[in-house]
């Protein structure tokens, strides 16, 4: 980073490389071949990619590496989807006779093949994402080139003001997103995935990418609280009339030009049938945008496969599945268009400057005979559920009387003796919609400055007062969440001021373990973790006395 030519080498390598570790001072970045086929996708060519590596390279790029790069060019460039010449489907087609032949004979992939047309293969359009995601698995990524069906027209503008009066314009990365997106309207782009940092604005990049496609559009969302959401910002920021936006919940079932539904909804099954999905799917949608993409559930997998013919948007703050499915994500949604990185966007101001620090609890001697005999699933658990925690929740209570804090939990029966230890409101999975959002505007409106969570807080809550979260529990090594947990508290803060970041974590145990996975993600962006101890009854060890601010905390 101390390099005078570190900005312009950081924006090439963005194009074509996945950014893996981005510490304060050597960012680490990673050549694969799903980064190479975004970058194909996007109109970049392997000279192109090996000309920046030579140019910013302090020792000659390896033969293997340059190979690597050509090789994929080759396998990106050599399958396409068009149209059907006789317009009766899609045909898979290629310059290249040997390659057909070769897929043709991968047995994952026969399934969805018809013909031969020579030289190419009928598709069937129901059967599109199928063979896409086939192709992507077997190492053959596709150049789909047959279009969108545009959808119903829909005539939308964004707002110059917002509905409370206040100034809105977007800002210069988000409408760089849009047209990374857009690619300026050609026939063959308008899919793909943005990944931008929680708080950073993505519901307004799919606003921008509406206003582009001027077309009826279906948003998914993964909660009834991210609906509503998403419902406000469309009428605050778009000259869209209520009578235009509609809900597809379990409680309101209104198809609109705008339609805002859940994951949950979509992926309902009755009788190997998806009720929903089918009185959806007769729409005549120009656009789908998959809010939080990378939680994508596995039936949405298949479902969405059948979506093809429709542009498509995912929205995330991170790619990363644990699952491995992240080459699906490129398949069916699209390459990633545009990354930026978190630290980035902190430096600019665009994101609250965060603060994070891991409090190592003991767990008392009573239970650590309980956690010795146990099995590993139940270890986790007993060490998550410390009661030693709760002191700790105390004292950081009383550290940050005057800020919002959120507590963020796993388990329903500790967060449940917190919410009756501290007589303050708690939100699970259970709790009524109305509820939820009633709970949800009083904290916004500052007259509820603590509130507990279930991992129904993980994504889509739009708290921008928020500045402390105290993590209690997690769901195991999972990076994802971590990011998203933090992610709660980035919003910019109308006083300048920081967002902290704690989680308590049980020391020698799993949990431990687990907490250096979960944080792994994290700390690649730039993002550093300062420990600090407690004792099993929660008092402070020699390191954070309650007169110390947690600020000033020694690492």
């Amino acid at each position: 980073m101390d390099n005078p030519l570190y900005d312009e080498a950081r924006d090439s390598l963005a194009s074509f490389a996945e950014l893996l570790k981005s510490p304060e001072h050597m960012h680490t970045y990673q050549l694969s071949a799903l980064s190479l086929w975004n970058a194909l996708s996007a109109g970049l060519n392997a000279a192109q990619i090996l000309d920046d590596l030579n140019r910013y390279a302090a020792y000659p790029v390896p033969e293997t590496v340059a190979q690597f790069v050509r090789d994929q060019e080759v396998r990106f460039g050599r399958l396409k989807l068009v149209l059907a010449p006789d317009g009766d489907g899609l045909w898979l087609t290629s310059d290249d006779p040997l390659a057909l032949t070769q897929v043709s004979r991968t047995k994952t992939v026969i399934p969805y093949l018809e013909g031969p047309i020579h030289p190419g293969y009928r598709i069937r359009p129901e059967y599109r994402g199928l063979l896409k995601q086939a192709l992507a698995k077997a190492g053959w990524p596709v150049d789909d080139v047959a279009g969108y069906e545009p959808g119903s027209p829909l005539t939308l503008a964004l707002r110059d003001q917002d509905s409370a009066g206040r100034r809105f314009q977007m800002r210069e990365y988000q409408d760089d997103a849009v047209r990374a997106f857009w690619g300026e309207g050609r026939i063959d782009r308008g899919n793909g995935v943005v990944v931008l940092p929680c708080g950073a604005g993505k519901t307004v990049v799919g606003l921008g990418v509406m206003e582009a496609a001027q077309t009826h559009t279906l948003i998914l969302t993964t909660s009834t609280a991210a609906l509503h959401q998403w419902q406000r910002e469309i009428l605050q920021k778009t000259t869209l009339a209520p009578d235009q936006v509609g809900e597809y919940s379990a409680a309101v079932k209104d198809i609109r030009p705008v339609t805002i539904t859940t994951y949950q909804m979509l992926t309902h099954r009755t009788h190997d049938r998806f009720p929903h999905f089918e009185a959806l799917d007769q729409h005549p949608w120009g656009l789908i945008i998959y809010d939080e993409v990378h939680l994508l559930p596995a039936p949405m997998f298949r479902l969405t496969a059948s979506l093809q013919a429709r542009r498509r948007l995912g929205l995330t703050a991170t790619l990363i599945r644990e699952d491995g499915r992240a080459e699906d994500v490129f398949a069916l949604i699209g390459p990633k268009r545009f990354d930026m990185p978190w630290k980035v966007l902190e430096q600019q101001g665009w994101i609250a400057t965060a603060h994070c620090r891991e409090i190592r609890v003991k767990l008392p001697e009573a239970r650590r005979e309980a956690y010795a005999v146990a099995e590993d699933a139940e270890r986790v658990r007993i060490a998550a559920e410390n009661p030693a925690k709760i002191p700790v929740v105390e004292e950081l209570l009383a550290h940050h009387r005057d800020d919002f804090v959120l507590v963020i939990g796993q388990y329903l029966d500790q967060l449940e003796k917190m919410a009756d230890h501290f007589h303050v409101p708690l939100i699970t999975g259970k709790t009524p919609s109305r509820e939820r959002e009633r709970l949800y505007s009083a904290f916004r409106q500052g007259e509820l400055p603590v509130l507990l969570v279930s991992k129904v807080g993980n994504f889509a809550i739009d708290l921008p007062d928020a500045n402390v979260a105290i993590q209690i529990s997690g769901t195991f090594g999972s990076r994802q969440e971590e990011a998203q947990r933090l992610g709660r508290i980035l919003r910019p803060k109308s006083n300048g001021g920081q967002a902290t970041f704690y989680s308590l974590v049980t020391e020698d145990t799993k949990e431990q373990e687990y907490a250096q996975k979960r944080q792994l993600f994290l700390c690649e962006q730039g993002y550093r973790y300062e420990i600090a101890h407690a004792n099993a009854d929660g008092s402070p060890r020699e390191h954070w006395a309650p007169i110390i601010p947690f600020r000033e905390l020694p690492r």
